[in-house]
């Protein structure tokens, strides 16, 4: 079966979110693999909010919250933690709340994203930067088009982790792509 990507809508992150982006935060895995300080410290869903809100102004970040389509729950954050107008370039990411894991949410989120970076932004190369040992984001990477690089050996994510992470990348001219349903 075919998913298309209705399944979740993206609206900037907001005040509205902070409940939902709190117990993102909280998450083990999404401390493990992303830039949020472990542990976070009180009131960071409050911090990252004012912080993408302040970038947002300069076009230097931006974060969407991840809605779901039908009854507007949240479920997550596709971000854009860097953007290089310059360079025509966007550093793109992806969490998801665990009870939204396996239904193709990170995957719908990261295509659309994806589109908003080349459309709205005019960016020319996207890119992932994802733990060598974090399986299922390196699933939702290839599901939504992006093409693996390399490795970026003893990359430094933030204090006390140095791990190596591998580099993927979207060009505008890539394919679409296309994935099934995992079973």
């Amino acid at each position: 079966m075919t998913r298309s990507s209705a399944a979740v809508r993206l609206v900037p992150l907001s005040e509205a979110h902070l409940e939902g982006l709190a117990d993102l935060t909280d998450d083990p895995a999404v401390q493990r693999f992303t830039r949020i300080p472990v542990p976070p410290p009180a009131g960071f869903a409050t911090t990252w909010l004012v912080t993408f809100e302040q970038a947002r102004l300069d076009g230097t970040r931006e974060c969407f919250a991840i809605l779901d389509s039908l009854d507007s729950s949240f479920l997550g954050a596709a971000v854009a933690p860097r953007i290089d107008r310059q360079a025509a370039t966007a550093e793109l990411g992806y969490v998801v709340l665990p009870a939204a894991r396996g239904r193709g949410v990170a995957v719908d989120a990261l295509r659309q994203l994806a589109t908003w970076a080349f459309a709205e932004l005019g960016m020319l190369r996207l890119e992932l930067l994802i733990s060598v040992v974090n399986e299922p984001s390196k699933r939702v990477a290839e599901r939504s088009g992006f093409t693996r690089e390399g490795i970026l050996r003893s990359y430094y994510l933030k204090p006390g982790l140095r791990e190596d992470t591998e580099i993927w990348s979207r060009l505008p001219g890539d394919a679409e792509p296309k994935w099934e349903r995992e079973k």
